[in-house]
């Protein structure tokens, strides 16, 4: 029986509060609400996509972290969410303690693409929320996957560090994983009434070009809120400015790798 492999994307940007985690939930939530079979995994210690999605992080018992340990497999660690094709594989804290113990192991780069193999049959897409640093855990997340998709955030200090990001992808690229690409860059809290914004925006596009989709994602309140109540923006204020830029950004994404 021929087995259709999920395609996999890893959400990543060295640079931490760029929208990374706001941008893994909500285009997994879109992608499942386009009737994708959609499998997000909480890849980063922080553990905001695991109460992003309205999951008590104290009270879980088997995780990303049990995974990468080889306590557990994947399947046993996968919650289900409330929203129809969305599945959730959670993380906590721990997960920063267990990267010193991985760092140990032969084969500690593939740790999270061998676990994850398994459920590559069973979901489209597979979306990973890597760490905001390059870390162990970061590599993982991009030998695990097809795709990079790279928020940036529309502020002065943007494109700093993102070099690092790129050449890392380059070696991961040439050691341990010849089919990953930069699938896009989407730039996040543009606030088009300043002049700021809009010529960091302008920056992005030279320096990416054709890699950078078409949606943006503007600052807006509602994407801010939504985390606290446990749900995807989509969910929380459907009509927001937030929430169309997400749905519109998940159909360009699936428009980019048809």
């Amino acid at each position: 029986m021929l087995i259709v492999m999920a395609t996999t994307i890893a959400v990543t940007n060295q640079k931490g509060g760029v929208g990374k985690t706001t941008t893994a939930i909500n285009v997994a939530y879109y992608l499942a609400r386009d009737g994708k079979k959609t499998l997000l995994v909480d890849f980063d210690p922080q553990g905001n996509a695991t109460s992003g999605l309205g999951f008590e992080k104290s009270a879980l018992k088997k995780t990303m972290v049990e995974v990468i340990l080889g306590d557990t497999t994947v399947d046993k660690a996968i919650l289900e969410t409330k929203f129809k094709n969305l599945s959730l594989a959670p993380t906590t804290p721990h997960l920063a303690n267990a990267e010193a113990d991985i760092s140990r192991l032969a084969r500690r780069f593939m740790l999270l693409k061998k676990a994850l193999e398994e459920m590559a049959g069973q979901y489209d897409f597979i979306i990973i929320d890597c760490p905001p640093s390059l870390s162990l855990l970061t590599i993982n997340g991009l030998i695990a996957s097809n795709y990079v998709l790279l928020p940036v955030q529309t502020e002065f200090y943007a494109l700093e560090g993102v070099s690092q990001l790129l050449e890392s992808m380059k070696l991961v690229k040439k050691a341990m994983n010849q089919d990953i690409e930069l699938l896009g860059v989407v730039a996040t809290m543009v606030d088009s009434r300043t002049t700021l914004s809009v010529q960091v925006l302008e920056e992005i596009k030279k320096f990416f070009g054709k890699k950078v989709f078409n949606t943006y994602i503007p600052r807006n309140v509602r994407l801010a809120e939504a985390p606290s109540h446990g749900v995807p923006v989509g969910v929380y204020d459907r009509f927001s400015k937030g929430s169309r830029a997400y749905k519109a950004l998940a159909k360009e994404i699936v428009g980019r790798l048809k």
